[in-house]
């Protein structure tokens, strides 16, 4: 057994997740809850696919359609935090970020990975939230200029395991993510 005390190995395994949540789909981490607090103040969270994490780069990608209340949000305030619970691991894994709201050329390689039948997930009629006549009043077609790429700076990671003994830990950008126990 590795020893518990080891920070660095603590941090290791949550990238560990992270990056397998990109990787597989049945994954705890593939869908964590994203969450935004409105320009009227009113905390909103949601859950969204992971697409990309980066350890060397401090950041996780999802993908969305710019029209969303996601992105109204960031618009009023960049910050955003994700939540993924890892239930085998007894993990939780919470990030919170800075984001920034990438469209247009910067994300044509993204755009290129997105699978054909993925697509209409961009451009929805009418925008995604909005109040509708019924159940399926909507149209699904493709609109690449609707696609961004949400480049999630992390600025503080926050584990918890929750294992026979617990254990908490804090890591943060500014130190160069050296981390600090915390009492669970």
């Amino acid at each position: 057994m590795s020893d518990p005390n080891d920070l660095a190995a603590f941090l290791a395994s949550a990238w560990q997740h992270l990056q397998r949540g990109v990787a597989d789909r049945r994954a705890p981490a593939r869908y964590p809850t994203f969450a935004t607090v409105s320009p009227d103040g009113v905390p909103e969270a949601r859950t969204v696919a992971l697409r990309r994490a980066s350890r060397s780069e401090g950041c996780v990608e999802i993908h969305t359609d710019l029209v969303t209340p996601k992105v109204t949000a960031l618009r009023a305030s960049p910050r955003a935090a994700l939540h993924v619970w890892v239930p085998r691991a007894d993990m939780q894994i919470r990030l919170t970020t800075t984001v920034t709201i990438l469209t247009g050329t910067h994300v044509d390689d993204a755009w290129a990975q997105v699978p054909a039948a993925s697509r209409v997930s961009y451009g929805t009629v009418p925008d995604p939230g909005l109040p509708i006549d019924h159940v399926y009043a909507y149209d699904k077609p493709v609109d690449r200029t609707r696609f961004a790429v949400l480049r999630c700076a992390i600025d503080h990671i926050d584990l918890v395991e929750l294992g026979a003994r617990h254990r908490r830990a804090a890591f943060v950008r500014t130190d160069g993510w050296a981390g600090t126990w915390l009492a669970p």
